[in-house]
């Protein structure tokens, strides 16, 4: 289950929960954004890449490639997907995979206290409510991402090739290539493949049938074989293998 965000959508792509009813796992992939988020595992076992993840409070890593992530029958988890960047201004530091929050380290946020609150929740709408309102009375929208890099992102969202970056910028390219390795742990260029690749991914969920050949035109591919090999190296799967939404169930 997915909630509007509203004024918090400035920072957040997303507050979701979901669970596995009935007696058959689930397997599904999640496809690259450039983001990071929260999850809390609530029940049963949920693998994320083939990696058993604790229950707990799992901090992620930002998205660079697809993963594929398993639930058991049962399975109950929620979590919080920031925008871009966002995490990085939120949380205060990269992880490299999927990491369980120490209780130590939780005096900022209180993510344990929501975690406690989360496991008493009845069902998924009730556990949005609960996100809702802790991020609604704790995250500070206004959490600056550098205006710099804020301006880099929008441009490149645009489809504008990342050597023009600096011309709609007060910053060198070099500095606005900082901004990107320190804010999102990669180069502008890789950005905009993942993003490109990201809006590829949900044309086709829409139009299953769709010309290959014209899809890779319409988004800025020099040919069907440039699109069939970056999907390959950011989605993991070819471009004719998009059939469903890889978000999680409700």
């Amino acid at each position: 289950m997915f909630q509007p965000l509203g004024q918090l959508g400035t920072l957040v792509q997303a507050v979701w929960s979901a669970s596995v009813p009935g007696e058959r796992g689930v397997k599904k992939s999640l496809y690259s954004d450039a983001g990071s988020g929260i999850v809390f595992t609530l029940g049963g076992d949920v693998a994320i890449g083939g990696e058993v993840l604790p229950q707990g409070v799992i901090l992620l890593p930002v998205s660079t490639q697809a993963e594929t992530i398993e639930l058991s029958p049962a399975a109950q988890l929620a979590g919080i997907r920031f925008h871009p960047a966002a995490g990085f201004g939120v949380l205060g530091q990269h992880y490299d995979k999927p990491t369980l929050l120490s209780p130590q380290h939780d005096q900022l946020y209180q993510l344990y206290r929501l975690y406690a609150e989360l496991c008493l929740q009845a069902n998924s709408e009730c556990r949005v409510d609960a996100l809702l309102q802790w991020a609604d009375t704790t995250l500070n929208v206004t959490q600056p991402v550098p205006d710099a890099l804020q301006k880099a992102l929008k441009v490149i969202g645009q489809d504008k090739a990342p050597g023009q970056l600096s011309a709609r910028n007060d910053l060198s390219q070099r500095q606005i290539e900082r901004l990107f390795r320190h804010w999102l742990r990669m180069p502008p260029k890789r950005y905009q493949r993942i993003l490109r690749i990201k809006k590829v991914i949900g044309f086709l969920q829409m139009q299953p049938k769709a010309n290959l050949a014209e899809v890779a035109q319409q988004f800025g591919f020099c040919d069907q074989a440039h699109m069939t090999r970056q999907f390959r190296a950011i989605a993991c799967v070819t471009p004719g293998q998009v059939f469903a939404p890889a978000g999680l169930p409700e």
